[in-house]
Protein backbone atom coordinates (compact mmCIF):
# COMPACT_ATOMS: atom_id res chain seq x y z
CA UNK A 1 0.00 0.00 0.00
CA UNK A 2 3.28 2.19 0.86
CA UNK A 3 4.92 1.52 -2.12
CA UNK A 4 1.40 2.22 -4.38
CA UNK A 5 1.03 5.68 -2.57
CA UNK A 6 4.41 6.30 -3.53
CA UNK A 7 4.31 5.57 -7.55
CA UNK A 8 0.57 7.41 -7.04
CA UNK A 9 2.57 10.54 -5.93
CA UNK A 10 5.44 10.23 -8.58
CA UNK A 11 2.61 9.72 -11.56
CA UNK A 12 0.70 12.92 -10.59
CA UNK A 13 3.78 15.26 -10.77
CA UNK A 14 4.39 15.17 -7.20
CA UNK A 15 9.03 15.32 -6.84
CA UNK A 16 8.73 13.04 -3.94
CA UNK A 17 12.47 10.89 -3.77
CA UNK A 18 13.41 7.50 -2.66
CA UNK A 19 15.04 9.34 0.31
CA UNK A 20 12.25 10.82 1.27
CA UNK A 21 9.58 7.71 1.26
CA UNK A 22 12.22 5.92 3.18
CA UNK A 23 12.22 8.57 6.47
CA UNK A 24 8.22 8.30 6.13
CA UNK A 25 8.84 4.42 6.64
CA UNK A 26 11.12 5.20 9.84
CA UNK A 27 8.64 7.68 10.94
CA UNK A 28 6.12 4.56 10.64
CA UNK A 29 8.19 2.24 12.52
CA UNK A 30 8.86 4.44 15.47
CA UNK A 31 4.94 4.64 15.38
CA UNK A 32 4.88 8.40 15.73
CA UNK A 33 1.42 8.14 13.24
CA UNK A 34 0.08 6.35 16.18
CA UNK A 35 -2.89 4.60 15.56
CA UNK A 36 -4.77 7.80 13.18
CA UNK A 37 -5.12 7.66 9.53
CA UNK A 38 -5.64 11.52 10.05
CA UNK A 39 -2.38 11.83 12.27
CA UNK A 40 -0.25 9.65 9.01
CA UNK A 41 -2.18 11.71 6.76
CA UNK A 42 -0.49 14.92 8.37
CA UNK A 43 3.05 13.36 9.13
CA UNK A 44 3.06 11.69 5.27
CA UNK A 45 2.46 15.06 4.15
CA UNK A 46 4.84 17.32 6.27
CA UNK A 47 7.11 14.17 5.04
CA UNK A 48 6.82 14.09 1.15
CA UNK A 49 5.39 17.86 0.27
CA UNK A 50 8.30 20.49 0.64
CA UNK A 51 6.29 22.50 -1.94
CA UNK A 52 3.14 24.25 -1.07
CA UNK A 53 2.16 24.30 -4.64
CA UNK A 54 1.43 20.41 -4.34
CA UNK A 55 -0.55 20.01 -1.78
CA UNK A 56 -3.41 19.65 -3.45
CA UNK A 57 -1.83 16.91 -5.95
CA UNK A 58 -0.89 15.14 -2.18
CA UNK A 59 -4.91 14.96 -1.44
CA UNK A 60 -5.89 14.11 -4.31
CA UNK A 61 -3.30 10.71 -4.35
CA UNK A 62 -4.17 10.16 -0.91
CA UNK A 63 -7.62 10.34 -0.70
CA UNK A 64 -7.59 7.58 -3.62
CA UNK A 65 -4.96 5.65 -2.22
CA UNK A 66 -6.58 5.26 1.13
CA UNK A 67 -10.11 6.14 0.11
CA UNK A 68 -12.53 4.46 3.02
CA UNK A 69 -9.47 4.24 6.04
CA UNK A 70 -10.75 7.58 6.71
CA UNK A 71 -13.89 5.31 8.13
CA UNK A 72 -11.69 2.80 10.29
CA UNK A 73 -10.14 3.58 13.96
CA UNK A 74 -7.97 1.79 16.32
CA UNK A 75 -7.26 -0.80 13.35
CA UNK A 76 -10.20 -1.53 12.52
CA UNK A 77 -10.38 -3.34 9.10
CA UNK A 78 -13.93 -3.37 7.39
CA UNK A 79 -15.58 -3.37 3.25
CA UNK A 80 -19.00 -1.92 2.92
CA UNK A 81 -20.14 -2.74 -0.42
CA UNK A 82 -21.06 -0.44 -3.09
CA UNK A 83 -25.01 -1.53 -3.07
CA UNK A 84 -25.42 -0.46 0.06
CA UNK A 85 -24.61 3.28 -0.46
CA UNK A 86 -26.31 3.61 -3.33
CA UNK A 87 -28.39 6.68 -3.69
CA UNK A 88 -32.19 5.32 -3.24
CA UNK A 89 -33.73 8.40 -2.01
CA UNK A 90 -33.14 11.85 -0.32
CA UNK A 91 -34.80 12.59 2.90
CA UNK A 92 -35.78 15.90 4.30
CA UNK A 93 -36.39 16.66 7.92
CA UNK A 94 -38.08 19.39 9.67
CA UNK A 95 -36.03 22.40 11.47
CA UNK A 96 -37.98 20.80 14.95
CA UNK A 97 -36.72 17.07 13.69
CA UNK A 98 -33.19 18.34 13.27
CA UNK A 99 -33.23 19.82 16.71
CA UNK A 100 -34.21 17.07 17.93
CA UNK A 101 -30.99 14.83 17.16
CA UNK A 102 -28.00 15.68 19.31
CA UNK A 103 -24.41 15.49 18.08
CA UNK A 104 -22.63 11.87 19.75
CA UNK A 105 -20.00 13.92 21.68
CA UNK A 106 -17.18 14.34 19.64
CA UNK A 107 -15.13 12.15 16.90
CA UNK A 108 -13.19 9.56 19.06
CA UNK A 109 -17.17 8.57 20.20
CA UNK A 110 -18.39 8.72 16.48
CA UNK A 111 -15.79 6.46 15.03
CA UNK A 112 -15.94 4.00 18.11
CA UNK A 113 -19.34 3.53 17.66
CA UNK A 114 -18.90 2.93 13.92
CA UNK A 115 -16.76 0.15 14.57
CA UNK A 116 -19.14 -1.51 16.75
CA UNK A 117 -21.92 -0.84 14.29
CA UNK A 118 -19.51 -2.13 11.47
CA UNK A 119 -19.43 -5.48 13.64
CA UNK A 120 -22.54 -5.93 14.08
CA UNK A 121 -24.67 -4.97 11.24
CA UNK A 122 -24.83 -8.06 8.51
CA UNK A 123 -26.57 -6.29 5.63
CA UNK A 124 -27.79 -3.44 3.51
CA UNK A 125 -29.80 -0.42 5.21
CA UNK A 126 -32.11 1.98 4.20
CA UNK A 127 -33.28 4.73 6.25
CA UNK A 128 -33.61 4.74 10.10
CA UNK A 129 -31.28 6.05 12.93
CA UNK A 130 -28.78 3.69 13.84
CA UNK A 131 -27.55 1.70 11.32
CA UNK A 132 -25.12 2.54 7.91
CA UNK A 133 -27.02 3.21 5.53
CA UNK A 134 -29.06 5.34 3.09
CA UNK A 135 -31.66 8.54 3.77
CA UNK A 136 -31.71 8.48 7.25
CA UNK A 137 -30.72 9.73 10.59
CA UNK A 138 -27.81 7.48 11.75
CA UNK A 139 -24.47 9.26 11.93
CA UNK A 140 -22.78 7.13 9.76
CA UNK A 141 -24.36 6.79 5.29
CA UNK A 142 -25.20 8.77 2.95
CA UNK A 143 -28.11 11.25 1.89
CA UNK A 144 -29.27 11.49 5.37
CA UNK A 145 -29.13 14.62 7.76
CA UNK A 146 -27.07 14.16 11.55
CA UNK A 147 -25.72 17.33 12.82
CA UNK A 148 -22.43 15.90 13.49
CA UNK A 149 -21.51 12.32 11.54
CA UNK A 150 -19.40 10.38 9.10
CA UNK A 151 -20.42 10.72 5.28
CA UNK A 152 -19.44 7.61 3.28
CA UNK A 153 -20.35 6.89 -0.12
CA UNK A 154 -22.15 10.39 -0.83
CA UNK A 155 -21.12 12.49 -3.90
CA UNK A 156 -21.74 15.45 -2.38
CA UNK A 157 -22.13 18.07 0.14
CA UNK A 158 -25.48 18.80 1.24
CA UNK A 159 -25.81 20.22 4.96
CA UNK A 160 -21.85 20.46 5.58
CA UNK A 161 -22.19 18.74 8.84
CA UNK A 162 -19.48 16.22 8.25
CA UNK A 163 -17.45 15.71 10.91
CA UNK A 164 -14.71 14.03 8.51
CA UNK A 165 -14.88 14.31 5.05
CA UNK A 166 -11.48 13.69 3.10
CA UNK A 167 -12.66 14.86 0.14
CA UNK A 168 -12.43 18.65 1.07
CA UNK A 169 -9.21 19.42 -0.26
CA UNK A 170 -7.79 22.56 2.05
CA UNK A 171 -5.03 23.29 -0.55
CA UNK A 172 -7.26 22.88 -3.65
CA UNK A 173 -6.04 26.25 -4.13
CA UNK A 174 -2.22 25.93 -4.31
CA UNK A 175 -2.04 24.02 -7.37
CA UNK A 176 0.24 25.25 -9.95
CA UNK A 177 -1.88 23.97 -12.71
CA UNK A 178 -5.25 25.89 -11.31
CA UNK A 179 -6.49 29.64 -12.15
CA UNK A 180 -4.22 32.45 -10.01
CA UNK A 181 -5.64 33.97 -6.88
CA UNK A 182 -3.96 36.00 -4.33
CA UNK A 183 -2.92 33.90 -2.27
CA UNK A 184 -1.35 31.43 -4.88
CA UNK A 185 0.53 35.00 -5.88
CA UNK A 186 2.25 35.53 -2.95
CA UNK A 187 2.84 31.98 -2.64
CA UNK A 188 5.06 32.84 -6.26
CA UNK A 189 6.54 36.16 -5.48
CA UNK A 190 8.33 34.74 -2.49
CA UNK A 191 10.92 33.69 -4.77
CA UNK A 192 11.35 37.18 -4.81
CA UNK A 193 12.53 37.65 -1.41
CA UNK A 194 16.08 39.46 0.41
CA UNK A 195 15.80 39.99 3.77
CA UNK A 196 17.68 42.86 6.13
CA UNK A 197 17.58 44.50 9.14
CA UNK A 198 16.87 48.57 8.56
CA UNK A 199 15.30 51.19 10.64
CA UNK A 200 15.50 51.32 14.61
CA UNK A 201 16.34 48.76 17.00
CA UNK A 202 13.02 48.10 18.40
CA UNK A 203 13.17 44.19 18.33
CA UNK A 204 14.89 41.68 20.93
CA UNK A 205 17.72 39.97 19.92
CA UNK A 206 17.55 36.76 22.01
CA UNK A 207 20.91 35.22 20.86
CA UNK A 208 22.38 38.54 21.55
CA UNK A 209 21.00 39.07 24.72
CA UNK A 210 22.14 35.96 25.76
CA UNK A 211 25.55 36.01 24.50
CA UNK A 212 26.38 39.74 25.82
CA UNK A 213 24.91 38.20 29.88
CA UNK A 214 27.43 35.56 29.40
CA UNK A 215 30.07 37.77 28.35
CA UNK A 216 29.47 40.23 30.87
CA UNK A 217 28.35 38.58 33.48
CA UNK A 218 24.74 40.29 34.17
CA UNK A 219 21.27 40.92 32.21
CA UNK A 220 22.77 42.55 28.57
CA UNK A 221 19.54 43.52 26.72
CA UNK A 222 20.60 43.31 23.08
CA UNK A 223 18.15 45.05 20.36
CA UNK A 224 17.78 44.92 16.39
CA UNK A 225 15.96 46.45 13.24
CA UNK A 226 12.82 44.11 12.84
CA UNK A 227 13.72 42.10 9.62
CA UNK A 228 11.81 43.42 6.18
CA UNK A 229 12.00 42.11 2.68
CA UNK A 230 14.96 44.46 0.92
CA UNK A 231 14.13 43.78 -2.65
CA UNK A 232 12.87 46.64 -4.29
CA UNK A 233 10.60 46.37 -7.14
CA UNK A 234 9.06 48.63 -9.81
CA UNK A 235 6.17 48.02 -11.31
CA UNK A 236 4.55 49.09 -14.72
CA UNK A 237 1.41 48.34 -15.63
CA UNK A 238 -0.72 48.38 -19.07
CA UNK A 239 -4.04 49.39 -18.34
CA UNK A 240 -7.10 49.88 -20.79
CA UNK A 241 -7.92 48.56 -24.01
CA UNK A 242 -7.57 44.88 -24.45
CA UNK A 243 -5.75 44.79 -20.73
CA UNK A 244 -9.72 45.16 -19.83
CA UNK A 245 -9.88 41.76 -20.43
CA UNK A 246 -7.51 40.50 -17.75
CA UNK A 247 -8.16 43.40 -15.15
CA UNK A 248 -8.98 40.38 -12.55
CA UNK A 249 -5.72 38.64 -12.60
CA UNK A 250 -3.73 42.18 -12.92
CA UNK A 251 -5.66 43.31 -9.86
CA UNK A 252 -4.53 40.14 -7.77
CA UNK A 253 -0.87 40.29 -8.78
CA UNK A 254 -1.00 44.13 -7.91
CA UNK A 255 -2.38 43.39 -4.35
CA UNK A 256 -0.19 40.65 -3.67
CA UNK A 257 2.53 42.29 -5.03
CA UNK A 258 2.05 45.49 -2.35
CA UNK A 259 1.62 42.95 0.39
CA UNK A 260 4.46 41.12 -0.27
CA UNK A 261 7.03 43.83 -1.06
CA UNK A 262 7.82 46.76 1.50
CA UNK A 263 9.60 48.85 -1.13
CA UNK A 264 6.72 48.75 -4.60
CA UNK A 265 6.44 51.46 -6.86
CA UNK A 266 3.99 51.65 -9.37
CA UNK A 267 3.00 52.92 -12.93
CA UNK A 268 0.60 52.62 -15.55
CA UNK A 269 1.19 52.65 -19.51
CA UNK A 270 -1.19 51.77 -22.43
CA UNK A 271 -0.01 49.14 -25.20
CA UNK A 272 3.52 50.39 -25.12
CA UNK A 273 5.81 52.48 -22.81
CA UNK A 274 6.51 56.04 -24.46
CA UNK A 275 8.07 58.81 -22.96
CA UNK A 276 6.02 59.19 -20.01
CA UNK A 277 3.85 57.48 -17.65
CA UNK A 278 1.12 57.75 -14.84
CA UNK A 279 -0.20 57.16 -11.37
CA UNK A 280 -3.68 57.67 -11.34
CA UNK A 281 -5.73 56.43 -14.42
CA UNK A 282 -8.24 58.89 -13.68
CA UNK A 283 -5.41 61.99 -14.10
CA UNK A 284 -3.66 60.21 -16.84
CA UNK A 285 -3.97 63.35 -19.06
CA UNK A 286 -3.45 65.73 -16.57
CA UNK A 287 -0.73 63.97 -13.84
CA UNK A 288 1.92 62.06 -16.01
CA UNK A 289 5.72 61.39 -14.71
CA UNK A 290 8.32 61.59 -17.44
CA UNK A 291 9.60 58.06 -18.00
CA UNK A 292 12.98 59.78 -17.92
CA UNK A 293 12.43 61.03 -14.20
CA UNK A 294 11.80 57.19 -13.82
CA UNK A 295 14.71 55.97 -14.96
CA UNK A 296 16.74 59.05 -13.09
CA UNK A 297 14.79 58.36 -9.60
CA UNK A 298 14.97 54.66 -9.08
CA UNK A 299 18.46 53.16 -9.26
CA UNK A 300 19.69 49.92 -11.57
CA UNK A 301 19.23 47.71 -8.24
CA UNK A 302 15.11 47.71 -8.09
CA UNK A 303 14.00 44.83 -9.82
CA UNK A 304 11.43 45.97 -13.19
CA UNK A 305 8.18 43.81 -13.67
CA UNK A 306 6.36 44.92 -16.87
CA UNK A 307 2.47 43.70 -16.72
CA UNK A 308 0.82 43.68 -20.27
CA UNK A 309 -0.91 41.65 -23.08
CA UNK A 310 1.69 43.02 -25.85
CA UNK A 311 -1.32 42.96 -27.73
CA UNK A 312 -0.92 46.03 -30.56
CA UNK A 313 0.09 47.49 -33.99
CA UNK A 314 3.66 46.62 -34.80
CA UNK A 315 3.51 50.45 -35.61
CA UNK A 316 3.36 51.26 -31.93
CA UNK A 317 6.75 49.35 -31.28
CA UNK A 318 8.51 50.51 -34.28
CA UNK A 319 7.80 53.75 -35.86
CA UNK A 320 7.33 57.04 -33.83
CA UNK A 321 4.46 58.52 -33.99
CA UNK A 322 2.72 55.27 -34.19
CA UNK A 323 0.98 55.70 -30.79
CA UNK A 324 -3.07 55.33 -30.82
CA UNK A 325 -3.19 58.43 -28.10
CA UNK A 326 -0.91 60.75 -28.88
CA UNK A 327 2.28 61.27 -31.20
CA UNK A 328 5.67 59.96 -29.61
CA UNK A 329 8.44 61.13 -30.57
CA UNK A 330 10.69 57.94 -30.28
CA UNK A 331 9.19 54.81 -31.41
CA UNK A 332 8.34 52.27 -28.08
CA UNK A 333 10.72 50.19 -29.03
CA UNK A 334 13.54 52.83 -27.76
CA UNK A 335 11.79 52.98 -24.49
CA UNK A 336 11.90 49.46 -24.00
CA UNK A 337 15.62 48.80 -24.47
CA UNK A 338 16.20 51.98 -21.96
CA UNK A 339 14.24 50.30 -19.71
CA UNK A 340 16.51 47.29 -19.79
CA UNK A 341 19.78 48.73 -20.02
CA UNK A 342 18.69 50.61 -17.09
CA UNK A 343 17.80 47.93 -15.14
CA UNK A 344 19.23 44.49 -15.59
CA UNK A 345 16.60 42.42 -13.96
CA UNK A 346 13.42 43.09 -16.01
CA UNK A 347 10.87 40.50 -16.78
CA UNK A 348 7.71 41.18 -18.56
CA UNK A 349 4.44 39.26 -17.55
CA UNK A 350 1.96 38.29 -20.31
CA UNK A 351 -1.82 37.43 -19.14
CA UNK A 352 -2.43 36.34 -22.65
CA UNK A 353 -1.95 32.27 -22.39
CA UNK A 354 1.73 31.41 -24.07
CA UNK A 355 0.10 29.28 -26.36
CA UNK A 356 -1.08 32.29 -28.26
CA UNK A 357 2.12 34.21 -28.32
CA UNK A 358 3.27 33.36 -31.53
CA UNK A 359 -0.64 34.22 -33.39
CA UNK A 360 0.64 38.43 -32.13
CA UNK A 361 3.36 39.89 -34.55
CA UNK A 362 3.59 42.13 -31.68
CA UNK A 363 4.11 39.85 -28.34
CA UNK A 364 6.87 38.13 -30.57
CA UNK A 365 8.43 41.90 -30.73
CA UNK A 366 7.84 42.61 -27.39
CA UNK A 367 9.28 39.17 -26.17
CA UNK A 368 12.56 39.90 -28.13
CA UNK A 369 13.03 43.37 -26.85
CA UNK A 370 13.18 42.39 -23.82
CA UNK A 371 15.35 39.10 -24.20
CA UNK A 372 12.96 36.33 -24.27
CA UNK A 373 12.31 37.35 -20.61
CA UNK A 374 8.36 37.26 -21.36
CA UNK A 375 6.62 35.01 -19.27
CA UNK A 376 3.02 34.18 -18.89
CA UNK A 377 1.24 35.27 -15.76
CA UNK A 378 0.51 32.15 -14.55
CA UNK A 379 1.62 30.10 -11.10
CA UNK A 380 4.38 28.22 -13.43
CA UNK A 381 5.21 31.67 -14.93
CA UNK A 382 5.18 33.73 -11.84
CA UNK A 383 7.82 30.97 -10.77
CA UNK A 384 10.17 31.62 -13.37
CA UNK A 385 9.84 35.50 -13.78
CA UNK A 386 11.11 35.34 -10.16
CA UNK A 387 13.94 32.97 -10.69
CA UNK A 388 14.86 35.25 -13.38
CA UNK A 389 14.53 38.30 -11.16
CA UNK A 390 17.39 36.84 -8.41
CA UNK A 391 19.93 35.16 -10.84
Amino acid sequence: MFVTFFHELKSAGVPVTLREYLTLMEAMQADLAGRRVEDFYYLSRATLIKDERNLDKFDRVFGHVFKGLELLSEGIEASIPAEWLKKLAEKYLTEEEKKQIEAMGGLDKLLETLRKRLEEQKGRHQGGSKWIGTAGTSPYGAYGYNPEGVRIGQDGNRNFRAVKVWDKREFKDLDDQVELGTRNIKVALRRLRKFARTGAPDELDLDGTIKGTAHKGYLDIHMRPERHNAIKVLALFDIGGSMDWHIKITEELFSAARTEFKHLEHFYFHNCLYEKVWRENRRRFQETTPTFDVLHKYPHDYKVVIVGDASMSPYEVTTPGGSVEHFNEEAGSVWIERITRTYPAAVWLNPVPEEQWDYTYSIKMIRQLMGNRMYPLTLEGLDRAMRELVR
